[in-house]
């Protein structure tokens, strides 16, 4: 592959792409939430830990479910999706380390170390569902993240043995640009960044 990518792609991902309140009618499919999926495993994450779990909300009847805990100002835009995502952090991610990372035996220092479990785990978790938000927009879907929901309520409905805990939603879909709000600045390199 040639380096760097065409100018397309940095459009595609970061660029021009943009949090999305409302899609079209089209479906997702199966088959590209597998893609989906299929594109997010392969991002890094601290010994390859995979802590994030995602549920797919694409039935009206899993997102009435979801209701609830939603905050007003998501309701509407969530029920009207075509595929919600929870996504949320497994508690006992270590177990698979065996598999995962045979680089030696490290579920005993997370299984001993709640703290830092809790710590890795949301901090990987949350990488995946960024991973899953580059991974949708460069299968050509867009994307409208968000944190107002209460997460007890979500937890309670959808993961209550409570091995997994909600991070945040994603809904997804193919964009209705008509939903858009103007884009915000972003902070300039100097106001955020050093080098050293």
């Amino acid at each position: 592959m040639d380096f760097p990518l065409p100018a397309q792609a940095y459009d595609l991902v970061f660029r021009t792409a943009r949090s999305f309140n409302r899609f079209t009618d089209k479906p997702v499919s199966a088959e590209t939430i597998h893609a989906l999926h299929e594109l997010l495993k392969w991002g890094p994450t601290s010994m390859n830990s995979q802590a994030g779990r995602f549920l797919f909300l694409q039935s009206k009847e899993s997102r009435e479910r979801l209701r609830p805990a939603l905050a007003a100002g998501n309701l509407e835009k969530t029920m009207a999706a075509p595929l919600t995502v929870l996504v949320a952090t497994d508690s006992r991610f270590f177990e698979h380390l065996a598999t995962q990372f045979p680089a030696y035996d490290a579920r005993p220092m997370y299984e001993a170390n709640p703290a830092l479990a809790d710590k890795v785990g949301l901090r990987d978790g949350t990488l995946q569902g960024a991973y899953l938000i580059i991974a949708a927009r460069m299968l050509g879907l867009d994307c409208g993240p968000m944190g107002g929901f209460d997460a007890d309520k979500v937890n309670a409905e959808f993961f209550a043995d409570g091995r997994y805990r909600a991070n945040f939603l994603i809904n997804i879909g193919y964009g209705d640009v008509a939903g858009n709000y103007p884009r915000g600045p972003r902070l300039g390199f100097d106001e955020v960044a050093q080098i050293l």
